[in-house]
Parts: structure tokens; C-alpha cells; sequence
């Protein structure tokens, strides 16, 4: 330190400006550090630095202030340090005092440290530099992050607008070839028109000649037959001017209708795939469940078992089986179960149950996930929870004389549904393992089905044991679980069975989209429309289901050799599926970012005939609608096993 004059600009260097002052207190001391020469005395901090401190003194006694100013004293020091418990305390020398310009009896005061702990010096130090740097590093963060979150928030809006921009092509695409197509079709039967009325001219002319003929001696009445002919001939003229001009319009509208095609090819494509992204993106990371709902607050995130086997097998089917493992993984190591069978439905985010109903179906459906992964993968690592579930299921089977599966244990009631699913179940495990329990089981369900459910004389299927309600899906399920060529052999015919569906619970309605479009939804109800007040409701998940079954159908009839037929059922599943394409919509939730996912329904929040409601929400996007719709696209059929 340099004694009475002021420090030189490196020794000012040393020392850390503060943006912000703390008190300290002092007591001046003799030179000897012992002798007490005055009362506590308030200063502040001004600079700061490794050795030292500088202390702004204002209202200092005027006969301590030539001791000071001639360094004759020493001081004592309390540094009142912000947030910390208790004051640092220290002995100093003076090195300089400067006095304020323009304010009299206020002083700079230059501490040295003579005696400090080293612990707590760097303490003082490390404050000072924290509250020197910490502003500028605070205020850099804050405008970085803050362009990050706005760059973020652009390219989320720009996603979101291009994912809703896609949906609204398609369904432009989709409506534009729906109009093609009726204009086809209206051509179509015009030419048939044409075609039979210039036949019939034809014919008649015709006729005439051979008048003419018969009468070539009258010769007022070949004058007669001529004139008329000559007429006939100018109708048939006009009317074969106006094939030529309709086959000009149907050729001008096919190549209309096949670019179209082409353009819904790549739009369906590129929708379904954001779908499938708006499946992953809704998988919770900790748990590995997908939640069922997005967007009806009443289930905001549940997760129910049966929309984590279809979505299970999703996954499995495109070879994302990370993701599929997931989903395994927490059913094998967390879930909660309730004797031995796992609850209806859980929270996505932490796993714990959301409802405390335990019923046949959804562990039937787990395990059908299950075998489906270790069919694809080879991987076993789940197969003894399948066997599990299985075994479950037969004691449960085994209580009843004619083999049938009960809702579940403690309650009465046998669903058709339930017991297809078990079917399947049973099986795809026999066919897994080979072992002959499984194949026996499957037989005895099997028999219950076409002693309980199956009516030749009126309704095909029945809902349940003694139920004789229409349910879409159990029409559905009985094609796609059983087969067309197993329902033959048992005399239940498949074909009916499909007609029967599509006569009582086909449905065109008009949807309004989220944007406010209104589209007409060709589709299938949960259940027969005449006998609900609410009128039609198309369902996304049946109608993919029924959509599956045509498929089915036409393989089943290309098997034949009867192309006619096959060709037929691939129309209409081609034609209900570009139908679903109309439902699809943008997710609507920020952490979808618009990707595309489908309504569980048309109409939400209405009665679905089967004893539940439709979710609340007109943009709800379902797990369950979603799936099933890939995998009508993909043409997966979850309840049998294929290569």
C-alpha cells in the first residue's frame, strides 16, 4: 500500500467496483490494534478487493478525522455480508482516505487487511465478483433464452400451421375426388341411358326396313316409312353426339379423378405418419403409457389398457419395439394388480391406477399384445406374462359348464367381445407355444360362441349370453378373429354376417370439423341408429374394424376365385377408409404441435348404445380411433397372427 497518497491506477485495479453497497461497521483502534478509541461507527462498501476493502464515511467525529487522515489509528471491522448469518470480522491498517468533492465530512477510506480469516476474505471476493458479473450473465441468459423460446415458439407455430395445412388438403383432396366421383358416376348411368335409347331407335329402324321391304310396291307408304327413318336416324344422331360428348366428359373426369388419387395417396401418406408422430409424441417417458384421450378434461390422462395393446402393437407391427417395451415393461414391473389381473386403467404419468374395475377383456387384450411383440420379435422376455394372463382367463373359463368367459370374476354377464378376444387370445398362444391347453381352451370358446351368440334365423350375433342387442364391432371381431373360411366350416356364414352389419349400422352423417367444415362421414355406429334417439354417430375405431373385415373378405374371395366379390369388398374398404380421412384433425393441445390423430366419434359426449359416452370434446383426439384407422391403412389385423 502506498500511505498517505492516493493509489495508483494498477492498485486501483485490484479492486472490484460494486454495482450495489453493504454496511460495514467499524471502531477505530491505536496503532498498537489494542487500545479502543471510539464508539461503533457506520460505512459502506465502495470497492473490494483480495487483501483490502475501501469504506464510504460519512458524519465522522471531527476529532478522529486527522487520525484518520493521518493514518494513526487501525480498525476494527464488522462486514455485514447480504444473506449471510453473521458478520465477517477483520482488522485493518489505513492505506488512503480521499475526501469527497462537494460533500463535506465524507471520506474514501483505503482498508488494508492485517488480520482475516482467508476463508472469509475470499467469501467477501467471490460476493463482490457475483454481484458484478452476475447482472450482465443474468440479463445475457434472459435475451438468449428468450430468442430461443421465441425462434422455439415460431417453428411451433410454423409446424402447427403446416401439420393443420396438411389435414386441410387431404380433406380437400378427399371431397374433391367425392364430387369427381359422383359426376363419374352420374355420366355413367346417363351413358347407359343413351346407350338404351339408341338401342332402341336401332331396333326400331330396324323394323321399318323390314317394312319397307314388305311394302316396296305401295309406294306412298315407302314415302311414309322413309320420312319416319329419316327422323329415327336424326334422333339416333343427336343422341350418339351426346355419348361422344358425355365419354368426353367421363375421360376429362377420370384423368381429373386419377390425378386427385394420386395427390390423396401422398396426402393420406404423409397424414397418417403424423399420426403415428402424435402417437409418440403423447408416450409419457417415465411410464411408457400413450394417455387414451387428448382433450376431454375428464380423462385427461388415462391410460386404458385396451389403447395400450393396440397401440403396443403399432409400434411392434412398424419395428418401433423400443417403444413397444416401454409400454411391456411397466405392465411386467409396475402396474398395480387387483387378484392377480390388471386394473381397466391407469394414470399415464405415474402409473398409478385411475379406475379400481378389473374385467376380462382388457388383460385378454394385453396378452394378445404380448404375443403379437414375441411373434415379430422373438424376443420371450414377456411370454410368461402372457401365460399368466392366460391362465387367469381359464380359471375364470373353467367356472363355466359350457366354457364361456365371464365379464370378469364377480360379475355375471358374458360378452360376445370379451369372448372373441379370448378366442384370438387362445389361439395366437397355441400357435406360439404349442401347447394343447391353449388350443383346448380356444375350443371351448369357441363352442360357447356358437351356442350363445351365433342365431341363423334372426340376428346373426348376439351382443352377450341372452343379449340380443346389435353391437358393430362384434360383427367385425367375428371376421376378423375367427375367419371367413373357420365360420364357413362351423355354418356360420361370413358373408351375411358382414351384409347384416352394413344394413343395420352403416351411417352417413355430417361432421363438423374443429374449422368449422361441414363433411358428410360415410361410416358404421356403435350400434344399430334406428333404435338410438340421437340418430347416426359414426365411430372411427368400428369403422376401421369394419374396414379390416373387408379386407379380409376380399382375400377371402380372391382365395375363391371369385374376383368379382374381392373386388367389391376392397371398393368398399377403400371407400371407408378415405371416408375416415375426413375425420382427421389437428391435435389440439400445445404438445401435439397439430400433428394429426382421429375423434373417437362424430358427435361427442352421446350415448354409444353399449352403456358409455362418447369423450366430450369436438377435437378429442382418441388413441383407440387413431390405431385402428393405421391399421385399416396398413391392413393389420391384431387378431390373428401373420408373418
Amino acid at each position: 500500500m502506498l500511505g498517505k497518497k492516493e493509489p495508483l491506477p494498477q492498485e486501483r485495479r485490484k479492486y472490484v467496483r460494486l454495482d450495489s453497497v453493504f454496511p460495514v461497521q467499524f471502531q477505530l483502534l491505536g496503532l498498537d490494534g489494542k487500545s479502543l478509541l471510539s464508539d461503533w461507527v457506520q460505512g459502506f462498501t465502495s470497492d473490494i478487493s483480495k487483501g483490502g476493502i475501501c469504506l464510504e464515511v460519512n458524519n465522522l467525529k471531527p476529532d478522529l478525522v486527522p487520525l484518520v487522515k493521518n493514518h494513526q489509528v487501525k480498525l476494527s471491522l464488522a462486514i455485514e455480508i447480504p444473506i449471510a448469518r453473521h458478520p465477517v470480522k477483520a482488522q485493518a491498517k489505513i492505506a488512503w482516505v480521499k475526501d469527497i468533492p462537494d460533500q463535506p465530512n465524507r471520506y474514501l477510506i483505503g482498508l488494508s487487511y492485517e488480520n482475516i480469516d482467508a476463508a472469509q476474505s475470499s467469501r467477501i471476493l467471490r460476493y463482490a465478483l457475483t454481484k458484478k458479473f452476475f447482472a450482465p450473465v443474468a440479463l445475457t441468459l434472459i435475451i438468449v433464452f428468450g430468442i430461443g423460446l421465441g425462434l422455439n415458439t415460431y417453428f411451433n407455430l410454423k409446424l402447427i400451421q403446416g401439420n393443420k395445412a396438411l389435414v386441410e388438403q387431404l380433406v380437400s383432396i378427399l371431397q374433391d375426388a367425392k364430387i369427381a366421383r359422383k359426376k363419374i358416376n352420374q355420366i355413367t348411368q346417363d351413358k347407359d341411358s343413351l346407350q338404351i335409347e339408341i338401342q332402341s331407335l336401332e331396333q326400331r329402324i330396324l323394323s321399318l326396313d323390314k317394312e319397307k321391304e314388305k311394302r316396296k310396291e305401295e309406294t306412298d307408304k315407302i314415302v311414309q316409312l322413309n320420312t319416319f327413318i329419316q327422323k329415327l336416324s336424326q334422333e339416333k344422331s343427336a343422341l350418339e353426339e351426346r355419348l361422344v360428348n358425355l365419354q368426353r366428359k367421363e375421360e376429362a373426369f377420370t384423368v381429373e379423378m386419377l390425378n386427385l388419387e394420386k395427390k390423396k395417396v401422398t396426402l393420406e401418406k404423409a397424414n397418417f405418419d403424423k399420426m403415428y408422430q402424435w402417437l409418440k409424441i403423447h408416450q409419457n417417458p417415465r411410464t411408457g403409457l400413450v394417455m387414451s384421450f387428448e382433450g376431454d378434461s375428464n380423462l385427461s390422462n388415462w391410460a386404458f389398457i385396451y389403447d395400450q395393446s393396440l397401440v403396443t402393437q403399432l409400434y411392434t407391427s412398424l419395428s418401433d419395439f423400443e417403444r413397444a417395451k416401454k409400454i411391456l415393461n411397466f405392465f411386467e414391473k409396475k402396474a398395480k394388480r387387483l387378484n392377480g389381473r390388471f386394473l381397466n386403467a391407469y394414470y399415464a404419468n405415474d402409473g398409478s391406477p385411475a379406475e379400481f374395475l378389473v374385467h376380462s377383456g382388457p388383460n385378454i387384450w394385453l396378452g394378445i399384445a404380448i404375443i403379437q411383440y414375441t411373434h415379430k420379435t422373438k424376443d420371450p422376455t414377456y411370454l410368461n406374462l402372457a401365460e399368466e394372463i392366460a391362465r387367469s382367463i381359464i380359471n375364470l373359463q373353467n367356472e363355466d359348464q359350457d366354457g364361456g368367459i365371464r365379464g370378469g370374476a364377480g360379475l355375471t354377464w358374458y360378452s360376445t367381445e370379451h369372448n372373441l378376444d379370448a378366442y384370438a387370445f387362445f389361439n395366437m398362444l397355441y400357435q406360439l407355444t404349442h401347447k394343447g391347453e391353449y388350443a383346448g381352451a380356444r375350443d371351448k370358446v369357441l363352442n360357447w360362441l356358437v351356442m350363445h351368440t351365433y342365431d341363423k334365423m334372426d340376428i346373426p350375433i348376439k351382443r352377450g349370453k341372452g343379449d340380443s342387442t346389435i353391437a358393430t364391432d362384434t360383427y367385425a371381431w367375428a371376421i376378423a378373429a375367427i375367419g371367413p373360411e373357420k365360420l364357413e366350416e362351423l355354418g356360420m356364414n361370413p358373408e351375411r354376417i358382414i351384409e347384416f352389419a352394413e344394413k343395420n349400422c352403416a351411417t352417413e352423417v355430417s361432421y363438423q370439423r374443429p374449422d368449422g367444415q361441414t363433411v358428410k362421414i360415410k361410416g358404421f355406429d356403435f350400434a344399430a341408429q334406428t333404435h338410438i334417439a340421437r340418430g347416426g354417430v359414426v365411430s372411427s375405431e368400428w369403422t376401421a374394424q369394419m374396414i379390416m373385415s373387408f379386407r379380409i373378405m376380399a382375400d377371402f374371395y380372391h382365395q375363391k376365385k371369385m374376383p368379382a366379390k374381392a373386388q367389391a369388398y376392397q371398393a368398399k374398404a377403400e371407400e371407408y377408409l378415405a371416408n375416415l380421412g375426413n375425420m382427421i384433425i389437428s391435435s389440439p393441445s400445445p404438445s401435439g404441435q397439430g400433428e394429426s390423430c382421429i375423434p373417437y366419434a362424430t358427435q361427442d359426449f352421446v350415448d354409444t348404445g353399449h352403456g358409455w359416452m362418447t369423450p366430450k370434446g369436438n377435437s378429442t383426439g382418441s388413441v383407440a380411433g387413431t390405431v385402428y384407422t393405421l391399421f385399416a391403412y396398413y391392413n393389420y389385423n391384431p387378431l390373428q397372427l401373420k408373418e
